[in-house]
Parts: structure tokens; sequence; C-alpha cells
């Protein structure tokens, strides 16, 4: 037997509006009444109906995801973590990828949001970072939360998510210099996406303050790809002074570069290193397993989430919301070769 609202109200002791209040998160419940009700609606195993609740009233319940992103990892990862998120709050996810180069980009998302009826948006990179989407948004006056790489210093942006590439990077590229690499390369991402340039600004940095000079020839403009992780990784080997180790924009890039190596007979890490960014599944399906960069994608889904639900209940927080990605070695990374 389905079990209803009515049975979580039977079992707290409480009325069914007071139910549909903790459900629906209302600030007005005393703490006692709704820690009573969640006992009961896990007790009960009880699953709000969003879809009831949407044609019900005027509020929305639903969230949307936004993206445009190859790397099939990344995009379940944050659809697990956003839905994790949804069910803890009894919202449903809606799931919209589409083209950020599209000329009626803005367009689609007026669409979506006047037809959904959305109570908000999880914004992913490139859509999280190009100002006329932003602006769109901010017109709509839609709840939205925008994944975006930077430091989440300075002047910061409640609506915001901030991921600290650059300090991953630094962190990552100072683990090759402590390895004795001087001469590293280091293979770009897709340049619309911000990730990029902060990843390469902590590259430059760490090699600049230990007195490393940045070598243009090895910094190579790529794209999010296995593909251009092959090409690129050639290209440096090609050079008459080749690198002795790499540092790729993420790691399909860096899996890549692997593959390119030992088509060219380079062994891995004795004669060079290669190190990624994000800790994908790609890190630990190659040979050798990649030394990288945890970025964990379904926390900072989750957290993301819980911001978006936080500002549509109108707890919105001053402080900025940030992860750190931190280095994690494997066996692709070893000590300069003689």
């Amino acid at each position: 037997m389905k079990i209803t609202i009515k049975d979580v109200a039977q079992k707290a002791g409480v009325s069914i509006k007071t139910v549909s209040r903790v459900i629906n998160n209302e600030p007005s419940v005393k703490a006692n009444t709704f820690e009573k009700v969640q006992a009961a609606i896990e007790a009960l195993n009880y699953q709000p109906n969003a879809a009831a609740r949407n044609l019900a009233g005027t509020k929305a319940y639903a969230i949307g995801f936004i993206y445009d992103n190859p790397n099939a990892y990344y995009v379940i990862d944050m659809q697990n973590g956003i839905l994790d998120a949804c069910r803890r709050h009894g919202y449903e996810l809606l799931i919209h990828p589409c083209d950020a180069k599209a000329e009626n980009i803005c367009q689609q998302l007026t669409g979506l949001v006047s037809r959904s009826r959305v109570a908000g948006l999880v914004l992913t990179p490139p859509f999280s970072e190009t100002p006329a989407i932003v602006n769109t948004l901010e017109q709509l006056d839609v709840a939205f939360v925008r994944i975006v790489s930077g430091s989440g210093d300075g002047d910061v942006d409640p609506n915001c998510l901030y991921i600290d590439d650059r300090q991953g990077a630094y962190a990552i590229t100072e683990h090759l210099i402590s390895l004795g690499h001087q001469r590293i390369g280091f293979l770009c991402g897709d340049s619309e996406h911000h990730s990029s340039y902060e990843r390469l600004k902590g590259f430059k940095q760490a090699l600049g303050d230990h007195r490393i000079k940045v070598e243009p020839e090895l910094i190579v403009d790529g794209r999010y790809a296995f593909d251009s992780g092959v090409e690129n990784a050639q290209a440096l080997l090609a050079l008459a002074n080749p690198p002795t180790a790499m540092f790729a924009c993420n790691d399909e890039i860096a899996a890549g570069a692997l593959f390119a190596a030992r088509l060219s007979g380079v062994a891995i890490p004795g004669q060079l290193s290669i190190v990624g960014f994000e800790n994908s599944p790609f890190s630990r399906q190659t040979w050798p397993k990649l030394t990288t960069v945890d970025q964990p994608i379904v926390g900072i889904a989750q957290q993301a989430t819980e911001q978006l639900l936080n500002q549509i209940r109108g707890q919105v927080s001053g402080e900025a919301q940030k992860f750190v990605p931190q280095p994690i070695t494997r066996d692709s990374s070893g000590p300069r070769p003689d």
C-alpha cells in the first residue's frame, strides 16, 4: 500500500499541513516538530509527489541542470550529486543538455524556464561563465547557482560556487618540481572554459615561485578531449628538447598523452611524467594510473544544489562557497630522468 502524507501526519502526531510545511522546508516550523516529521518520513519511507505539488500550487518543485560537456563521467557525477540533494529535499531533477555556442541559446533557456516551472537552475561551465546567459536569467527572475572556476577571494557572488582550479594546478605543478622536473609541458583545455585559464595561471605561478622560466613552446592550446591529448603530446615529444613532464588540463587529455607516449615508445614515468586534473575514472582506468588533482564532482554538485535551495528559501550566505581541489599521487609521475 502506498504511503501518503496522511500516514506521515498520523505517525508524527501533527496535521497534514504541518507535514506539508516540513516537506517544503518552510522556516516557520519549530525545530522539534521538524525533526519529528522527518523521523516519520524516514520510518515510513515516504516519497513526496513533486509533480502533484507542482500542479497543485504556484510553487515549483523541480531543479534544472543545464550543461554542455562532452565528458560523460562529469555529466553523470553532476546528475548524481544534484539528484541526491533533490531527493533529500523533495525536489525533482530536470536535465537539459544544450549547445552553449548556439546563436539562440538565451531564447532556449528563456523557453525552458517559462515552460518547465523550475524552482531554480544549476549552471555548469561554459554556461555559468557566459555573461549573456547570466544576464538573461537575472532578467527572468529565476534562482540559479553558477559553478565557476575561481578562488572566491575579493568580491564574491553569493550565487556562485567557486572551484579553486588555480590552487589545485599550483599544487600539482609543485609536485612535479619536487621530483626535479623543470621543463614541463602544459596541455590546455577549451579556451571558453575559465578553468583552462585558471589552471594555466596556477601552473605559471608555481614555475615563477620556483624561479623556473616559462617556455611558451611547451604550452599547447587544446580541448578537453582524448584526441587533443594525443595530438598535443605528440607535438611536444617531437621537439628537439622535449619536456620531462606534462601537466594535462584534465584526465581525458592526460589519458591521450599517455597513449601518445606509448606509441612513441616513451616509458611512463621513467622517461616522462604525466599528471592530470579532476580525478575522473579516466585517471584510474589508464596504465599506469594517473597522478591527478581530486575535484569531487558529486560533492560539488550536492553543495551547489544545497546552495540553490537555500537561495530559494531566502537563506543566502554572504560568504564565498568554494572547493579547493587536492593532488593525488599515483604511478604516472616520477623523478626527472638523468
